[in-house]
């Protein structure tokens, strides 16, 4: 029978003696959601609250709460975070929360991501509770874990963790928000990364309108989903790490495909496939020019990187309208291909 760590022999809370430990890279990723009103998500996203630069206050609050773990949580384990990253995404109704926390020590860091998640959307409530009192912070949870004794962790997927409870919101809210985030069975266990290329929305200048569709797309087919992951067009690389360092089965990105000087996602990308698959960039090439002339001039590029699938779309609504429609049919199939199986002919 397994025993709880933070409980003595006799009953009694302890902390944990962790010197016998050896120091190693630890990394935790947690996630949360405010469930609120499509009012309010239109404006913080377009930085018109009363109380203004909301995800901004929220950012910082989350980082400052994960700084602040073992005060908070009186068994927890003063630690040096090399890293604390918290980053927000828009459903139509709700605004999603991803921290990732890190550090190189004897023990994890899943109190400090998981605090600067609730930090955060507590902090969120606070900043919109003038427009909507009865918003609510949901699904605060663990992701994935690195390091230590027991290596990589990754949440299982399961029914539960896509279901929203809306609080003290209507009945009929909270039917569509279980409706909107129940999994379809179509991909089960698989998971999926949403990366976004924009310098002007990684500034916080402009709103990213690629990836959050995306996402909920994805969940919607029944994928775990990490991101949006939102990051400079210089800095794309690092972003693609980021984003394959959990071996998803599926990593989509949005823009940085043209030909601007800044453009680097295909170059970023054929340095860490494997394999390319020429004929799927070229079907979302082909579908875009049919109704506009200019997106042949997206370079995007798709292939494996291992055993996850990379695929570059544009950064426009359109481009990713146009890849959700090429790609849909084909998941099903090139993941099971991917993992081993699935080698039959779909005519």
């Amino acid at each position: 029978m397994s025993e709880l760590s933070h409980v003595d022999g006799e009953g009694r809370a302890r902390m944990v003696d962790v010197s016998a430990k050896s120091d190693t890279t630890r990394i935790a990723v947690a996630a949360g959601e405010l469930l609120t009103t499509a009012e309010v998500v239109a404006l913080v996203r377009a930085d018109d609250m009363p109380k203004a630069d909301v995800l901004s206050t929220a950012r910082i609050a989350g980082i400052a709460g994960a700084k602040k773990t073992s005060e908070l949580i009186p068994l927890c384990h003063q630690l040096a975070l090399s890293s604390v990253k918290v980053e927000f995404g828009f459903t139509e109704d709700s605004i999603t929360i991803e921290a990732t926390a890190k550090t190189k020590g004897p023990t994890g860091v899943e109190m400090e991501a998981l605090t600067a998640v609730a930090i955060a959307g507590l902090t969120l409530h606070d900043m919109v509770k003038a427009v909507d009192p009865a918003a609510t912070l949901n699904g605060v949870r663990l992701i994935t874990k690195e390091g230590g004794k027991h290596g990589h962790w990754v949440r299982p997927e399961s029914a539960a963790d896509n279901e929203t409870t809306a609080g003290t919101h209507s009945s009929a809210s909270e039917s569509a928000v279980e409706a909107k985030h129940a999994p379809q069975e179509h991909l089960p266990g698989a998971t999926a990364v949403v990366l976004v290329a924009s310098t002007g929305a990684a500034a916080g200048t402009r709103v990213d309108t690629t990836g959050p569709v995306l996402t909920e797309w994805l969940a919607g087919l029944g994928f775990s989903v990490r991101g949006p992951l939102v990051y400079a067009d210089a800095d794309i690389t690092v972003g693609l790490a980021d984003a394959l360092r959990l071996e998803p089965s599926l990593v989509i990105s949005t823009g940085g495909t043209g030909a601007s000087p800044t453009d680097a996602t295909p170059e970023a990308t054929l340095a860490v496939l494997t394999r390319e698959l020429p004929g799927v960039a070229e079907a979302i090439r082909q579908r875009g020019t049919a109704k506009f002339p200019l997106a042949a001039l997206s370079r995007g590029v798709a292939g494996l990187a291992g055993r996850s699938v990379i695929v570059n779309l544009p950064g426009s609504p359109g481009g990713v309208k146009d890849g959700i429609a090429v790609l849909e049919p084909l998941l099903d199939h090139l993941l099971a291909q991917v993992a081993g199986g699935g080698n039959h002919d779909h005519h």
